[in-house]
């Protein structure tokens, strides 16, 4: 067995998680197995006193069923660096509280504790933006604020798809065409009018058969991609949006972009990180909480978390 460590979690009330769904729990149960002792943190547990980041966390316990599946402990509060690891794993939206919890962890890693993500990576990387590093990866892309230039885009490539920037789970995700009576309005809403900046991009029809979700261990991609597949008449593939999944294995294409990727996710201390490919593009980096694991777990007999827990107690994907 490898040493045990003391890994604190950061996350979202873990009262009000889908066990069967969420990946932070499926890191806890890794934990468990792997002998680790497992602390439970939410945002407001985090504070700064006198140049120190202190914590309240709670020793935590689970099971892998759908009800009456966690026990916390009794509350304690110290320095933290009291753990070996800390998991930020808090979900989107990335907000100024989610920037101001990275100041901490910052603060934190200066001290000596390890945290993964790394946190001034998490402020830095916006998931839809960073692709911008990697263009030879990705389909034609606009990011701007000024409907004309989307209008001009969009009489480019004919028909595209525009979100905004901080989006999650399909949400606000508009196709696009040219000569849609709608496209006007549609722009008016998305930027605000001309207040808030959007991404837009070349619409790839290879959604149908699954936008991928593709996970990444300090740059290493699992054997198996979820491609989410969309419901009938959906133009969006997200789960959340009542996509169906399924675990597909990896292309050459989706090998070779993550190629692409890994030496800067790893330089940068990006160690779990989930990659969205429709066809052979890249659309997103998504580095604040990648879901995807249970489903591959299932579909495949994996252990997704478990081998990043490995990964963390051992250096080894």
């Amino acid at each position: 067995m490898p040493e045990q460590l003391s890994i604190g979690v950061v996350m979202d009330p873990i009262q009000a998680i889908k066990p069967a769904k969420d990946s932070t729990f499926a890191m806890l149960l890794a934990m468990a197995r792997r002998g680790h002792r497992a602390h439970y943190l939410e945002l407001s547990d985090l504070w700064l006193r006198d140049g120190a980041v202190l914590a309240r966390s709670r020793p935590v316990t689970v099971r892998d069923q759908a009800h009456d599946y966690h026990r916390l402990g009794d509350p304690v509060e110290g320095p933290v660096d009291r753990f070996d690891i800390l998991l930020m794993r808090k979900d989107p939206p990335f907000d100024l509280e989610y920037i101001y919890a990275t100041y901490l962890l910052e603060i934190a890693e200066n001290a000596g504790v390890r945290v993964v993500n790394r946190p001034r990576s998490l402020r830095d990387v916006n998931e839809k933006a960073f692709t911008a590093h990697f263009p030879q990866c990705c389909p034609p892309t606009l990011i701007t604020r000024d409907r004309a230039r989307i209008r001009d885009f969009l009489a480019e490539q004919q028909r595209i798809v525009v979100k905004p920037m901080d989006g999650m789970g399909g949400a606000s995700v508009f196709r696009l065409d040219q000569g849609d009576p709608n496209v006007s309005v549609i722009l008016e809403t998305i930027t605000r009018f001309d207040r808030r900046t959007v991404i837009a991009q070349r619409f790839l029809p290879e959604y149908r058969q699954g936008d991928k979700r593709i996970i990444l261990i300090h740059g290493e991609p699992v054997e198996y991609a979820l491609a989410r597949i969309p419901a009938q008449g959906e133009s969006r593939a997200n789960l959340a949006a009542g996509g169906r999944g399924e675990a597909v294995p990896l292309t050459e294409r989706d090998r070779w972009i993550c190629a692409q990727l890994a030496p800067e996710l790893r330089a940068r201390g990006l160690d779990f990180v989930g990659l969205d490919v429709i066809g052979d593009y890249l659309t997103e980096i998504n580095v604040t909480s990648p879901t995807g694991v249970r489903e591959l777990d299932r579909a495949r007999g994996l252990d997704i978390a478990g081998m990043f827990i490995r990964f963390l107690d051992t250096g080894t994907a």
